[in-house]
C-alpha cells in the first residue's frame, strides 16, 4: 500500500497506482460511463435513423394526393417505408371513411405507441449523473479515510508519512474527478439529447393533427 500511495504522489502512472490500490468506485464509474455511451451513441442513432424524413414535405404530398381523392395512393405512399411518421399519417388515412372520431382514435394510438419510443431511456442519463457523482463522492471518502489510517496508526517518518497522505489524497481526487466528469457528460447529452426527442413529440402531435384536419375537412367537403 505504501509504494502505491508513493506512487500516485510522485506522479508515476498516478491513475494506474489509484486504480490498483483501490479500483471499485473508479471501475463502478467506468461501467458507468460505459452504459452512458451506449445510452447516447444508441438514442442518437434511433433519433438519425427513424426522424430523418421531413414531415412537412411528406404531409404536403399527401395532402395533394388526398384533396385529388387519391386517398389509396397516399397510402401506398406511407407503405415506402416504415418510418414511424409514415406509419402515424397511414393510421389516418386507413380509417379517412369511418368518421372523425375513429380517424382521432387511431391517431392517438399510434402516437401513444411512438412517443414512448421517443423518449426511451433519455431520463435515465439524469440517473446516472447522479449515480455517478455519488460513486465519486464515495471513492473520495474511503480514499481519504484509507490515507489518514495509514498514517495515524503507523510509525514511518515524517517524509513517509506526507507521502502516505498526498498519494491518498491522490486516490480520492482521481474518484471526484471521475464521478464529476461523467456526471457532467451525461448531464450536456440529456439537455442534448431530451430538446430533441421534445422536438420529435411536437412534430408527431402536429402530424396527427394536420392530418385529423385534412381527412375531417375533406369529408365534409365532399
Amino acid at each position: 500500500m505504501f509504494q502505491l500511495l508513493m506512487s500516485a504522489a510522485e506522479g508515476e502512472s498516478g491513475i494506474l497506482a489509484a486504480i490498483k490500490h483501490n479500483p471499485t468506485f473508479i471501475i463502478l464509474n467506468i461501467v458507468t460511463s460505459v452504459i452512458v455511451v451506449t445510452i447516447v451513441i444508441e438514442r442518437f442513432t434511433f433519433q438519425l435513423r427513424e426522424y430523418r424524413v421531413n414531415s412537412k414535405e411528406f404531409f404536403a404530398q399527401v395532402k395533394k394526393l388526398v384533396v385529388n381523392g387519391n386517398i389509396d395512393r397516399a397510402i401506398k405512399l406511407c407503405d415506402a417505408s416504415d418510418y414511424p411518421i409514415l406509419q402515424l399519417v397511414k393510421s389516418g388515412l386507413t380509417h379517412a371513411n369511418k368518421g372523425a372520431d375513429e380517424i382521432d382514435a387511431a391517431l392517438s394510438e399510434t402516437l401513444s405507441e411512438l412517443r414512448p419510443k421517443v423518449e426511451a431511456r433519455v431520463p435515465v442519463l439524469w440517473s446516472l449523473a447522479n449515480i455517478a457523482t455519488l460513486i465519486g463522492l464515495v471513492g473520495t471518502v474511503f480514499g481519504l479515510i484509507a490515507a489518514f489510517a495509514a498514517i495515524s496508526g503507523s510509525n514511518l517518518s515524517a517524509a513517509e508519512k506526507q507521502a502516505l497522505l498526498t498519494g491518498g489524497i491522490a486516490e480520492a481526487m482521481y474518484n471526484t474527478f471521475f464521478g464529476l466528469g461523467i456526471a457532467v457528460i451525461c448531464m450536456v447529452f440529456h439537455v442534448v439529447l431530451h430538446s430533441k426527442s421534445k422536438s420529435i413529440v411536437h412534430d408527431l402531435e402536429s402530424t396527427s393533427e394536420r392530418v385529423f384536419n385534412l381527412l375531417t375537412l375533406t369529408s365534409k367537403s365532399g
